[in-house]
């Protein structure tokens, strides 16, 4: 009998934890539904049902990973970088210089391949400061703004209050590196969701094919860090604050240009000399 019994409250415990497990993730591919039939992908990932990934080696701080200077990045094109910063104001205070030279520098460099359709804007999350700080930015390039600057959570694999590990594997849960085209929207558990496609093979070329997308969240909110002192973790989309999802989502139309920056970040777009050909050419056109 009392084999019995155990048998029965672990199988209903059993039960509840294979629950929670699946309510975490991030996403569900829309062919998981059970029979639902729906072109829409309905946001959460199948990367819930996978196993906790091991804990980041690296120690949890507030001190930010040096970032090197690019190469062969030409001084005209390093001052308007400069100078472009300065035009952004405070709310890019904490843009820090390397991070915003690389996504000028992935810009001008992707955008005559073809792969950025959309002139003059782009947006880039800075993964390595504490993601209590507002570390996601919009900018207009041609007039110097700053359109949105709002908090962004990281994956749960990728860290606690800092990221410092980075996967482009489909079970991962983490947050993935390198330069992202824009893609679609549509309408998840999430609500308005918009699709990213990695452009970075190796890095972030998963991002699709897991479901990786922008999104609200209400883990990513300032109420959250007021409850809990940090923001809560996504499956490893970019998830969004729900007082601002909509704008940012709708600022970032489809062929926008987005970097996920952070310690480790390699990319083939991070040619300093096509870069600056390419502004000496078209400015930020």
């Amino acid at each position: 009998m009392r084999n019995s019994t155990a048998a029965k409250v672990w199988g209903r415990r059993g039960l509840l934890i294979a629950l929670a497990a699946f309510a975490a993730g991030c996403q569900l591919r829309a062919d998981e539904l059970g029979g639902v039939s729906t072109k829409l992908p309905v946001t959460t990932h199948r990367a819930a049902l996978a196993s906790p990934p091991a804990p980041a080696t690296i120690p949890d701080s507030l001190a930010l990973t040096p970032i090197p200077l690019l190469a062969e990045v030409p001084d005209t094109l390093r001052q308007a970088i400069q100078q472009l910063h300065a035009a952004l104001g405070p709310e890019a205070a904490d843009l820090r210089p390397e991070v915003l030279e690389q996504a000028c520098v992935g810009y001008l460099t992707l955008h005559p391949t073809g792969r950025i359709e959309r002139a003059g804007l782009l947006a880039v999350a800075d993964m390595d400061l504490p993601n209590t700080t507002p570390r996601l930015w919009v900018l207009d390039l041609r007039n110097g703004r700053v359109l949105h600057h709002s908090l962004v959570a990281h994956g749960e694999g990728s860290g606690k209050l800092r990221a410092t590990r980075f996967s482009n594997l489909e079970k991962s849960a983490c947050t993935s590196l390198g330069f992202y085209r824009t893609a679609g929207t549509y309408e998840g558990i999430h609500g308005y969701s918009r699709r990213i496609e990695g452009l970075d093979k190796g890095q972030n070329a998963n991002a699709f094919d897991r479901y990786v997308v922008l999104h609200a969240a209400d883990y990513a909110s300032p109420k959250y860090i007021q409850q809990h002192g940090r923001l809560g973790y996504s499956r490893g989309c970019p998830a969004l604050p729900p007082e601002q999802f909509k704008e940012i989502i709708a600022s970032v139309r489809v062929g926008s240009m987005l970097l996920i920056s952070g310690p480790g970040l390699a990319s083939r777009w991070l040619d300093g000399r096509a870069a600056g050909k390419r502004f000496l050419a078209r400015g930020w056109e």
